[in-house]
């Protein structure tokens, strides 16, 4: 008889193992909040049940779905770019910018600030058109490597994102990309890293013109920036382009903040999530100093707005992808 039951229970274990949508999430409140609230909003005879049409979930890139040190990944895209285009070319490094980014000297490029960013993306961004940036991107995910995890940055997405992602669009949410980062950069990547579409891709992007090139319609990356898709730039985004306010957001920085707290002042149940980097053993800890993925605001009032505060050190059984 207690054979028989302990063969049951070890059944029992092995199907709600097989059933967790969460499995790289520690069995702690985080990973129980956010199914609790997806079963809420999912249950048709519960007084929080959302249509599928209204399931809209927004995630910010850098930092939520994959790393973001000790810079952001696309400025060590550019930065490569640019060194690679200079060998073809050395007249394009028109300026002591150029050249120190050509030398990748993330130092330099930060002392310059904004206006130093700016002349970086130009130079190794614009003039070409979508089509060939976009091939050039693919390439540069196929070989390049983190200087820190000997990873491909690809790689660096973050497994309990990955799945969480799958878990909402197993329940019905369509899932979005709402971030700070290129457009066309990050539509190379999304589909095949996080299983969300070009179309679902929202980011910053830049001025762009209707050519022929070689015979061929071409739009084509010009220099200056069109629109920046950070802080409340994020909302408006959404708005213009999605058209419904989500009942799901999650981020990692103040540059969220406009996002999450835009979500969840919306009616009815709402759930926005923060992934506070406190693993400095399995990948960064930094938040109110840090000059990439600077977290106060989020700390500050998070809690009292009712957001879940992931512990990435304390809620993450696993980090990336990529590795164990």
């Amino acid at each position: 008889m207690k054979a028989v039951l302990l063969s049951g229970l070890l059944s029992i274990s092995a199907v709600f193992a097989y059933a967790d949508p969460l499995p790289s999430w520690q069995d702690a409140e985080s990973k129980a909040r956010i199914i609790d609230f997806v079963r809420s909003v999912t249950d048709p005879q519960g007084m929080d049940y959302v249509t599928p049409a209204d399931r809209i979930a927004v995630f910010d890139n850098d930092g939520t779905l994959w790393a973001e040190q000790p810079v952001y990944f696309q400025l060590i895209f550019a930065m490569d770019r640019l060194s690679e285009m200079a060998e073809a070319d050395p007249t394009i490094l028109s300026s002591p910018v150029l050249e120190a980014a050509a030398k990748r000297d993330v130092q330099a490029i930060a002392e310059g600030g904004h206006d130093a960013l700016i002349k970086v993306i130009n130079a190794s961004h614009s003039g070409t058109s979508v089509d060939a940036f976009q091939v050039a991107v693919e390439e540069w995910l196929n070989t390049a490597q983190h200087p820190e995890t000997g990873l491909n940055y690809d790689a660096m997405t973050y497994q309990p994102m990955v799945e969480l992602l799958r878990y909402l669009r197993d329940e019905g949410f369509r899932t979005y990309i709402v971030s700070g980062g290129g457009l066309h950069f990050m539509r190379v990547f999304a589909e095949e890293a996080y299983g969300i579409p070009p179309e679902q891709v929202l980011g910053t992007y830049s001025a762009s013109t209707y050519e022929t090139l070689d015979g061929k319609p071409a739009i084509v990356k010009s220099p200056g920036i069109a629109f920046i898709d950070d802080k409340e730039g994020k909302p408006i985004n959404i708005e213009r382009t999605i058209g419904r306010r989500p009942i799901f957001a999650a981020g990692n920085s103040d540059g969220d903040f406009a996002m999450l707290e835009w979500t969840t002042a919306g009616d009815g149940p709402r759930l926005g999530v923060l992934i506070h980097h406190t693993d400095a053993a399995r990948e960064w800890a930094y938040d109110r100093e840090s000059p990439i993925g600077k977290l106060v605001d989020g700390l500050d009032k998070g809690p009292d707005m009712g957001w879940v505060i992931v512990d990435m050190a304390e809620d993450w059984k696993r980090v990336y992808t990529g590795s164990d």
